[in-house]
């Protein structure tokens, strides 16, 4: 999951599967400054990921995201953030303790 939102193309069209479900890659493509063969790469990326889920109509496939799936790692970043903060006060503690 990391992967697939580590790049800043695929971020942008997972925020406009969000906004815009159920949209075809040639709609995706439509606003976007890539070609409709690389939104199809990285919805591929993001169905992989569970980020975002087809569905055939006919011979096209409508996207729709599956947020739900972020869950997970929504909360290990915030459990990671959280004990960071913690170390980082304690450290700014000691520094302010030896002035």
């Amino acid at each position: 999951m990391f992967g697939a939102l580590a790049d800043p193309m695929r971020r942008a069209l997972l925020r406009a599967v969000v906004d815009r479900a159920p949209v075809t890659a040639t709609e995706l493509a439509a606003d976007l400054p890539i070609s409709r063969q690389a939104v199809a790469k990285h919805l591929t990326v993001l169905t992989d990921a569970g980020l975002v889920e087809p569905t055939r109509v006919g011979r096209e496939a409508r996207f729709e995201a599956r947020t739900e799936n972020l869950e997970p790692a929504s909360s290990w970043i915030t459990e990671t953030s959280s004990a960071w903060e913690k170390r980082f006060d304690r450290l700014q503690r000691r520094l302010q303790r030896k002035r």
